[in-house]
């Protein structure tokens, strides 16, 4: 069950302490920021004739969730457990690229995640702050008038990169990327399996929130179309067990895999064709480069999986 969490945290919630309120599409929301580094379980299991193990299955040490998982404005709780990555060699005969290859079960731990890309109003909180340049597309420093509610773009990966660290937050991994996009069930879109031309923004960019028809299992917007969002991770093949190799009738898809050379954007955009806007799609470039449809959103730890100082 996913919740969209607005509401004002709980007097008893044990979170740290808010940034600062920002107006986004006239609606007040809190940034929460949590001064702790980060830690990321990442596991995987197999099931037969799905594909290879990442990692493995949590260990039985593995710190537990509560039995009442904590609120945090503008974003959704996505719970520890397994899921379906990737596509499989018929995927690969219809839509799908190479480079998503094989299809396999990964489990992850639980995490938090915008409900929302970052918004112009959100990021220029950041650039004021901190004192640095806004993207090339705002004028005199500021983002168009009534575009507070718009994603932000033309931002580098390392532009995301800070202002995830700037809120307490960090950029999500390609595998929690994509949990919160297709759910549980391996689902081609975010919707569903079948593609739907009223369910995506596709002639140009929209506030957020816009479409309530294209949500995910979770309840989070636009993790299809919209503005394409970067994630915390190379461009990179995905580890296939021997056994499992690509025929070689597939050689002429996608190659051009460099090592740590660009870094891998999800979603798809408002001008980007169906087929790419699946929730199993990689993109990639360059981490210095901008573009006025890429942009982000940020995960959280949960704080009781966070390390404490000293630990």
């Amino acid at each position: 069950m996913w919740r969209i969490l607005t509401a004002e945290p709980h007097a008893h919630m044990t979170f740290p302490d808010i940034l600062e309120e920002v107006n986004t599409s006239g609606m007040k929301h809190t940034l929460f920021v949590v001064a702790i580094p980060f830690v990321l379980g990442l596991a995987a299991i197999v099931l037969p004739g799905i594909g290879p193990s990442v990692t493995g299955a949590p260990a039985d040490t593995a710190v537990q969730d509560p039995d009442t998982i904590p609120e945090v404005a503008r974003m959704v709780y996505i719970p520890p457990g397994e899921f379906i990555m990737g596509s499989s060699l018929e995927d690969l005969d219809d839509l799908a690229e190479q480079d998503e290859y094989p299809r396999r079960v990964v489990w992850l731990d639980g995490y938090y995640i915008d409900v929302h890309e970052v918004t112009n109003s959100q990021y220029k909180v950041f650039v004021d702050s901190m004192e640095i340049a806004p993207p090339h597309l705002w004028k005199d420093g500021n983002y168009p008038v009534g575009q507070d509610g718009y994603p932000v773009v033309d931002v580098s990966w390392e532009d995301a990169r800070m202002y995830a660290e700037f809120v307490g937050k960090r950029l999500p991994t390609e595998e929690e990327w994509e949990k919160a996009a297709r759910g549980t069930d391996g689902r081609h879109y975010p919707w569903g399996n079948e593609f739907s031309t009223h369910l995506v923004n596709r002639e140009t960019l929209q506030p957020v929130m816009s479409n309530p028809g294209n949500r995910s299992p979770y309840g989070l917007f636009d993790m299809a179309g919209n503005a394409a969002e970067w994630v915390d991770a190379w461009y990179a093949p995905y580890p296939v067990p021997e056994g499992e190799k690509l025929p070689k009738s597939f050689a002429h898809r996608r190659q051009g895999f460099r090592e740590e050379t660009h870094r891998v954007y999800r979603g798809g955009s408002w001008n980007t064709l169906g087929k790419y806007l699946r929730c199993a799609n990689r993109e990639r470039e360059k981490p210095e480069r901008k573009w006025r449809y890429i942009g982000f959103r940020c995960v959280m730890d949960p704080p009781w999986r966070q390390k404490q100082p000293g630990q």
